[in-house]
């Protein structure tokens, strides 16, 4: 439980940057080079490659070297760890709103209705 609640942490964590979280956006749809991430923000390269790293630490993406090439790809496992939690978290209080309303309504019944 605690080893999992660290993983979610970092995840979270990383997933709080809008910077981190368009990269991730980009590579659900295929892995790409670094430089190729990098061109759409307005910052130098090493600022974003400190967001590749708070990604890589929290196991979001992966890197791969292959000469001078350093490319991206999404861990699509702890990205669903992450979406499984917060699944949980909606069922939760979906479970407890719903008994709410089912409480309200029992103290309350609607007025007949001629």
């Amino acid at each position: 439980m605690v080893n999992r609640s660290i993983a979610l942490d970092t995840v979270f964590h990383a997933l709080a940057d809008p910077t981190r979280r368009a990269v991730i956006s980009r590579l659900l749809m295929g892995s790409a080079p670094v430089k190729q991430l990098a061109e759409p923000f307005e910052m130098g390269l090493p600022a974003f490659m400190k967001h590749l790293s708070v990604l890589e630490t929290s196991g979001l993406i992966r890197t791969e070297k292959r000469g001078r090439v350093r490319t991206c790809r999404i861990d699509a496992e702890r990205l669903a760890a992450a979406e499984d939690w917060l699944s949980e978290q909606r069922a939760l209080w979906q479970g407890r709103t719903d008994r709410l309303a089912a409480f309200v309504e029992s103290r309350n019944p609607p007025e007949e209705r001629p």
